[in-house]
């Protein structure tokens, strides 16, 4: 079961990506098949891109 919670005020921000229906019922039908969440799926993911990346800081804007 996915660990997220939705209750503001948890720290958490949502991620809204858009996806084709057929990529969607595969990956939905993938991850039930191995008893995951696609959201732990993809929390997994994001966590191993930015530890591979590392952090970037933003470039600051000048504003003339």
């Amino acid at each position: 079961m996915s660990q997220i919670k939705t209750k503001e005020g948890t720290g958490l921000k949502r991620l809204n990506v858009n996806i084709s229906e057929t990529l969607h019922r595969s990956f939905k039908s993938a991850a039930a098949a191995q008893g995951l969440e696609m959201t732990d799926l993809i929390l997994e993911w994001i966590q191993r891109y930015v530890d591979k990346n590392g952090l970037v800081a933003p470039k600051k804007s000048r504003r003339a």
